[in-house]
């Protein structure tokens, strides 16, 4: 009987950490576009504003959802990139650091 009460109670410490654990990366913050890493790289929250004199190796249709770098589905409106610290990016959005997604 004393095994089974630890077991559970272990089972239960587990599960609530993991819980945890997702909750915080789920609640990394979003990248501010005037944040000095986005500036850096040229990030903007929404591509089809891009200025394309400003930003030559922008190209139509690249976004940060088809990007090699986001980590998360194409239909995530946000998720994080490794580029930008793990913070969230726009799905809409782009950098320099642009690469398709193979």
């Amino acid at each position: 009987m004393q095994s089974r009460r630890s077991f559970l109670i272990k089972s239960v410490g587990v599960v609530s950490a993991l819980a945890v654990a997702r909750t915080a990366l789920a609640a990394s913050p979003k990248v501010d576009e005037k944040d000095p890493a986005a500036v850096a790289l040229g990030y903007a929250a929404d591509a089809s504003k891009m200025d394309k004199a400003k930003h030559p190796k922008y190209a139509a249709g690249q976004s940060c959802s088809n990007c090699q770098f986001y980590q998360g589905k194409a239909t995530d409106a946000f998720a994080p990139c490794p580029m930008l610290g793990g913070k969230q990016v726009a799905g809409k959005g782009w950098c320099n650091v642009y690469a398709k997604k193979a």
